[in-house]
């Protein structure tokens, strides 16, 4: 009886992750055909219709511009920045709702870490260090690419910068403004927490997420992987991917672990065997994001960060259930994305398990019910974990206009984890009520000394604390 028993779950299993498999590849292929198409598309029309306008639009833009901080879009895992994907934007070009905003191509898969060394080396310049201790730690190349001039030189304390992250990109936010206060980047002695006025997180990942666990990660120390599960095919599919080292393809999306040296020309078939059994590169090493987002990773990653008091923080926290019968259940069908139904499904009901100690002292499986299909609400909101940050719950934007600095203002939206990214027509008029909400709070609301001059406006006396 318990063979059969056995044999059944282990069906259903199987049958889970071939289903989340075939999705995941079907969205996979949706969003790249989406993206060549898009491409070919607007080269078609550059051909047929040459014109000379824009030259003129950029350079009168970027005249009215100067003197505003940018705001900075980061995207998240699996994410890209401008110049992958065509002309596709992850954050659904939201960053045309105000004339200085930056998307940068960071590592999709990388870790936290690595990722926000390279957004350092984005903004300032230069050949990206991501440090000789890390790098030998990690078994990779202590220096990645190199930006030149970078997007922006003058980044100090007096030109400091707004960030608006998604998912995993507002922890790589956080880190980088720890690094920041830390002095950790070589031959930038002067940074400090000040070079970062604001943060704003859109379905962050703050405290982790318990859906790592479903797609694979080991609840017992949330480091490595089952044998069997959806990121063993994904690490596997990353690989192949990273040493075929097909140019064109690279230059279209890239995971980002360039500096693995992964590549068929510098290690050759061995070099790929040590990878696909786990001797080398960065899932051998842990050096990538998924460990990052476990509750475990997230809690070790989280002692080391801090919130300074001279930032300004805001958060959305979503998510995709309702309580009904005294359980946390999907909030309906066709709000929700169809590549996260079944994921809200199962972190509604999952449980971790009764042989593993919890990830945190005071664990409840109920805190976490509650999610988007990638995030757990509660991780969502502000940080949490080892110890929790001061934060306040609000129920409008407008509760916004008088901020402090040094608390994490947190909002819950009606919303799956993608809706306010790639696909704008998805969110509606929601889309635009929340990018709007935050390009206004940077430049209405939040500023230390006077508020900025916007583009065809007069100064005027601000409304909000100085």
């Amino acid at each position: 009886m318990m063979m059969i028993k056995l044999w059944m779950v282990t069906c259903l299993q199987l049958a889970e992750l071939f289903v989340s498999s075939v999705v995941h590849l079907i969205y996979g292929f949706y969003i790249f055909s989406t993206a060549v198409a898009g491409d070919v598309s607007q080269k078609l029309s550059d051909y047929l219709f040459k014109s000379n306008v824009g030259g003129e639009t950029d350079q009168r833009s970027q005249s009215n511009v100067e003197g505003l901080p940018p705001i900075v879009l980061v995207h998240g895992i699996f994410g890209f920045g401008k110049g992958r994907l065509g002309g596709l934007s992850y954050f659904g070009g939201a960053e045309k709702k105000d004339e200085r905003v930056l998307v940068p191509d960071l590592g999709s898969l990388t870790s936290i870490y690595d990722r926000a060394r390279e957004l350092f080396y984005y903004l300032k310049g230069g050949r990206v260090d991501f440090g000789e201790e890390h790098s030998e730690a990690c078994g990779h190349s202590r220096f990645g690419r190199d930006y030149g001039e970078g997007q922006y030189p003058e980044w100090d304390e007096d030109h400091p910068i707004h960030f608006v992250g998604h998912s995993a990109g507002a922890q790589v936010i956080r880190l980088l403004q720890q690094m920041l206060a830390d002095k950790a980047f070589e031959g930038f002695e002067e940074t400090n927490e000040n070079w970062v006025l604001s943060v704003t997180s859109l379905s962050g990942a703050f405290n982790g997420t318990t859906r790592t666990y479903l797609d694979g990660m080991r609840t017992d120390d949330g480091i490595s992987m089952k044998p069997i599960c959806l990121l063993q095919i994904c690490r596997i599919g990353v690989i192949m991917y990273d040493w075929l080292d097909i140019s064109w393809l690279k230059n279209y999306y890239n995971f980002g672990f360039d500096h693995f040296n992964i590549s068929w020309k510098r290690t050759g078939v061995r070099g790929l065997v040590d990878c696909l059994v786990g001797n080398s590169g960065p899932f051998a090493t842990g050096d990538w994001i998924l460990p990052d987002l476990t509750i475990q990773g997230s809690t070790s990653l989280n002692s080391n960060l801090q919130t300074f008091p001279s930032t300004y923080y805001f958060s959305y926290a979503t998510k995709r259930t309702r309580r009904m019968m005294g359980m946390t259940v999907p909030s309906g069908v066709l709000g929700i994305h169809p590549m996260l139904f079944l994921r809200v499904f199962q972190m509604s009901q999952w449980r971790f398990p009764q042989d593993v100690s919890p990830p945190y002292k005071g664990y409840r499986d109920e805190e976490w019910q509650e999610n988007d299909g990638a995030m757990n609400t509660i991780s969502m909101t502000h940080p949490r974990l080892p110890v929790e940050h001061p934060s306040r719950f609000i129920r409008s934007d407008s509760e916004c206009q008088t901020l402090q600095p040094g608390i994490w203002y947190y909002k819950i939206v009606e919303a799956d984890h993608i809706t306010f990214i790639v696909n704008r027509e998805r969110a509606g008029v929601q889309f635009d009520l929340i990018y709007d909400s935050i390009f206004q709070r940077c430049r209405k609301h939040v500023f230390r000394k006077i508020p900025q001059t916007l583009p065809n406006q007069s100064p005027r006396c601000p409304s909000s604390p100085r």
